[in-house]
């Protein structure tokens, strides 16, 4: 026979049901996300057999050495009609690192009971005297939990509805009395409260792992890190938060490209950035030719000022000429003459690189090493990490070491670089890395980004996955960009600087540059990645770009995902969509044709909320239309007018 359930225990198994809490991935194998001065939505299905009257708290700890105490806010029980069980509530996370959080419930025996006996009273039941001998009990309780003044008063209120010589409508209404009520909500009995079997937890980030408008540019074409330093000024005006630069370090001379990627070099040919490490260092060094430590630091130092981060690529390879490979031969791919085995991508040849071993004997020591070169370049300021084609290295590595780094610096972010399959960059996002680059580049037809938009907005990936719409790379020319003309360029920056709240664009492309190496071609010709450029801040695309930003920062709706909603148009010429975040909308609408005047029109459904008229504002042109819940008429030309962002002004 089996044992009884709960012998050890003096009470029975608690009756209490919680399941299904929100939010969280995977079962609590991974973390959700959220930043600082956001608020967390919790929720959880909570009943019990029965027609008992339950209480619900979300309870919360913040990270943070020592023993913080636990702090809480109610739940409220949904429209059982709408949600069924469901309870929901919030808190506001305001720290940095990992927060755990539980939902705890109880039976409101009082409640209940007053729910009985009010119900009872309204039937014109007159005989209530076993009833309220029942409560004075648990009134009685009541005061013994409560202090000074509640005490009392409650203690008083038990003796009215004790008193079997007052009329019974005196002592239901003293049970009933909201003085009451809410003296003892305050003193709840939660002895045999029950929750979740274990606490959840949450990754807080800084607002940019969220929200930023991103610049990437190589430091050779600028007069290396000082003359990067002098153009921080102007990208701060600009409206950027985060100048990414490709990597510094030293650059390797074996088998160095040549300028559109040939195999043999020009003696004044500087090399590919990713083919890291040479005779002066490593993963931890700076080329000589853009600077110094120092001159890093001082770029670092005054960028911070400017409340921007300055970004550093973290590329896990080597050239030929790496100290690594002298120093530590056993982790690389050796082929079976001994030879080293250069990277591929077929039908892509990097000639002058080596990927390390993760399968090599001394792997711990490879990523004990790796980790060390994050750390390097934290200890010297740098929070903002870029890494190169993360979903080529084991996943296991990446959640050791963000969660290491993070562990003793929670500001410091990773972007993940991965171009591949969905289930590899979701789970990237799962593993630490704090935004991730996306499809955004190849999505062109308004059918496609709605698709793809509505995903990252509203399904689970919300809860983890944060995206950055890079309307260009260094290795990524679209024949959108190559076919479509100034035109399309700004079509792609405004949908970029809308649907995302992370963007970013790499220089070059506010100059409109779009000539492939050959037809058909992402790679760009005379590309920045072998050769070093004249470059400055002169394109002509800057002043929608400065405006761009500053309208992301004043309206709070562009800087989050969730809450985007796709608009009907009549015109697949025309995308619309509208942002809200708390009590706020913005309506965007961009025409994808960069050749053609498209009208249409478009339509705001009653589910946004909005009263049935009301001003359309434009924070591009400064006019303000007439707009309305239904059909609303729109025209769009190509670079004079090609979007609407549209603030909604309610009287």
């Amino acid at each position: 026979m089996e044992p009884v359930p709960g012998r050890a225990s003096a009470a029975p198994p608690p009756r209490i049901v919680i399941e299904h809490p929100t939010p969280v991935v995977d079962c609590g194998r991974h973390l959700p996300k959220r930043t600082v001065g956001e608020t967390l939505e919790v929720g959880a299905d909570i009943f019990r057999d029965g027609h008992e009257v339950l209480r619900a708290v979300v309870r919360w700890k913040p990270p943070g050495p020592g023993k913080r105490p636990w702090q809480e806010s109610p739940l409220r029980h949904v429209d059982a009609a709408v949600k069924g069980v469901r309870w929901e509530g919030r808190f506001p996370v305001d720290a940095l690192g990992r927060w755990k959080w539980t939902v705890e419930a109880w039976v409101d025996e009082l409640a209940s009971w007053r729910e009985e006996i009010r119900r009872k009273a309204d039937a014109g039941q007159e005989d209530l005297s076993s009833e309220l001998a029942e409560g004075a009990l648990l009134l009685r309780a009541a005061a013994k939990r409560a202090k000074g003044d509640d005490r009392t008063a409650i203690a008083s209120a038990a003796d009215v509805v004790e008193d079997g010589d007052a009329p019974t409508r005196t002592r239901v209404g003293a049970a009933l009395d909201p003085a009451l009520v809410a003296l003892c909500d305050a003193h709840p009995d939660r002895s045999r409260a029950v929750k979740l079997p274990r606490a959840q937890e949450l990754d807080v980030d800084p607002e940019r792992a969220r929200f930023g408008s991103w610049y990437e540019l190589f430091p050779r074409s600028w007069g290396g890190l000082a003359g990067v330093q002098e153009q921080l000024p102007a990208l701060a005006d600009l409206g950027f938060d985060v100048v990414y630069l490709p990597p510094i370090h030293p650059i390797g001379v074996t088998n160095r490209k040549g300028r559109n990627n040939t195999l043999v070099a020009g003696p004044d040919d500087p090399g590919s950035p990713w083919a890291i490490g040479g005779p002066d260092g490593g993963h931890d060094a700076v080329h000589p030719e853009l600077g110094t430590i120092d001159d890093l630091d001082r770029l670092v130092a005054a960028a911070r000022d400017l409340d921007i981060e300055i970004a550093l690529d973290f590329a896990i390879q080597c050239s030929a000429d790496h100290p690594w490979l002298t120093e530590h031969s056993e982790w690389f791919n050796r082929r079976p003459d001994g030879t080293l085995k250069y990277a591929e991508n077929p039908p892509k040849k990097y000639q002058d690189i080596y990927n390390v071993n993760f399968d090599c004997e001394d792997w711990r020591g490879l990523w004990t090493a790796l980790r060390d070169v994050v750390l390097f370049w934290v200890d010297h300021g740098i929070r903002v990490f870029r890494v190169d084609n993360p979903h080529t290295k084991p996943v296991p590595f990446w959640e050791w070491l963000i969660r290491s780094v993070r562990d003793d610096h929670p500001e410091v972010i990773f972007l993940a670089e991965a171009f591949t399959h969905r289930a590899m960059m979701r789970t990237l996002a799962k593993a630490g890395f704090n935004q991730s680059y996306t499809y955004f580049t190849w999505k062109q037809s308004s059918w496609e980004l709605a698709e793809y938009v509505t995903e990252l907005a509203t399904t689970e990936e919300r809860e983890y996955f944060r995206p950055n719409f890079f309307a260009n790379t260094p290795d990524i020319l679209t024949a959108e960009l190559a076919d479509g003309g100034p035109a399309k360029f700004v079509s792609r920056l405004i949908l970029a600087a809308t649907l995302s709240p992370s963007y970013g664009i790499y220089s070059g492309f506010e100059s409109f540059e779009r000539t492939p190496v050959q037809p058909g071609s992402e790679e760009y010709l005379d590309s920045e990645k072998y050769e070093a450029k004249r470059r400055a801040l002169d394109g002509p695309l800057l002043p929608l770009v400065e405006q761009l930003n500053r309208i992301r920062r004043q309206q709070v709706p562009l800087q989050h995902m969730s809450g985007t909603r796709f608009l009907d148009t009549e015109n697949p010429a025309l995308l619309a969509f509208a942002k809200q975040h708390e009590g706020q909308t913005v309506i965007t609408v961009v025409s994808l044709d960069p050749e053609h005047v498209q009208e249409g029109v478009v339509v705001v459904p009653y589910e946004l909320g909005l009263p049935p008229s009301f001003k359309a504002h434009d924070l591009l042109t400064g006019d303000t239309f007439d707009w309305r819940i239904g059909r609303n008429y729109v025209r769009l030309v190509p670079l004079d007018q090609p979007a609407h962002i549209i603030e909604i002004e309610v009287a």
